[in-house]
């Protein structure tokens, strides 16, 4: 039987410790046996879990013999992992155990060397702070998860449970994958990736800034078809300063800004209106709704239809099921 052992750093996220468990505890063979063994491993007997302690009835010694060890999230994922638990995972690994991490538990994996030239994922809201802290690491923010073989990491919360069920078909095939995620209550393969999670908001532009109204016409404008040299004589200025002064205060083109803008109101209106998506491309300025459909998958990677039946408001009755892509990341070659 294939031994999972789940490692409960202190101020462990209790949902994170509890998803692979779950789903691993469910998952049944086509016989009925259980498919995994699960061992709850801490370096000290007692784990801060914040809202409450557990106990952990295995050390660091369950690590050892294990199939798979799962890093679960921490609400203190900055905190390197002790010697012991760096030594055990990287022990752990050249005896070709597989280890995965779950949401910010990339960070204490990561601390390891263990993903050292690897592409890895974590919560989008911390993927920024994993980049900087490990540039060595190729930080992928838009994916559910990620596969290098060995080592796998998964996004924030819910990108566990996809990770779970990926490593379950990886075990037993599909089948006994799919059984797993109908006891989850959950698709064994979910449409996008974490970008569509991501509030892409307006580039920050200092106070007061030259740019600054601007900005706010082209905000106020997003519907216009607007040229690079329709923004510069509206600023009064040549296009090669414009592009210029863009890059020195916001990091971006006028365009790739204007897109940018394009598709955040496209957001806000596919979450909040009823409006059909070729009306929404005609509001927000694009010239057809198939550039408006490509430009959107671009950015959040999933498409308007899949987007609002995720965030928008409740569909009508009778309304038609809309499908869409799934974005994970698979093994390297």
């Amino acid at each position: 039987m294939h031994t999972v052992a789940v490692l409960a750093l202190d101020r462990v996220i209790p949902f994170d410790l509890s998803t692979p468990i779950e789903v691993f505890t469910r998952t049944r063979l086509p016989d009925g046996r259980p498919g995994y063994r699960i061992r709850v491993c801490a370096e000290h007997p007692e784990i801060d879990a914040g809202a409450f302690t557990l106990r952990a009835p295995w050390g660091l010694d369950g690590l050892r013999g294990a199939d798979t060890i799962i890093v679960p999230g921490t609400a203190t994922a900055a905190d390197p992992p002790s010697p012991a638990v760096r030594d055990a995972l990287r022990a752990a690994t050249v005896n070709g155990t597989r280890i995965a991490s779950i949401c910010s538990g990339t960070f204490p994996l990561a601390a390891t060397g263990l993903l050292e030239g690897l592409r890895a994922t974590t919560h989008w809201v911390a993927a920024k702070a994993l980049a900087d802290a490990h540039p060595d690491l190729d930080v992928d923010p838009d994916v559910l998860y990620v596969d290098n073989g060995q080592i796998l990491t998964s996004a924030g919360a819910a990108a566990g449970l996809d990770l779970c069920l990926h490593m379950i078909r990886r075990d037993y095939g599909s089948a006994v994958a799919a059984h797993a995620a109908r006891l989850s209550v959950m698709p064994l393969e979910r449409e996008g990736g974490q970008a569509q999670f991501i509030v892409h908001d307006y580039p920050p532009v200092p106070r007061g800034s030259a740019l600054e109204p601007l900005l706010t016409w082209l905000r106020e404008n997003l519907a216009r078809d607007l040229s690079l040299a329709d923004i510069a004589a509206h600023a009064g200025m040549s296009t090669r300063t414009l592009i210029r002064r863009f890059r020195q205060q916001t990091g971006s083109t006028p365009l790739q800004w204007l897109h940018r803008a394009r598709v955040r109101q496209a957001q806000h209106l596919l979450e909040t209106s009823e409006h059909s998506v070729e009306r929404i491309a005609a509001q927000v300025g694009f010239g057809s709704p198939t550039a408006f459909r490509d430009r959107f998958k671009r950015t959040t990677g999933v498409s308007p239809h899949a987007y609002r039946r995720t965030f928008g408001r409740p569909p009508a009755a009778g309304s038609a099921a809309r499908v869409g892509p799934v974005r994970v990341a698979g093994p390297p070659g």
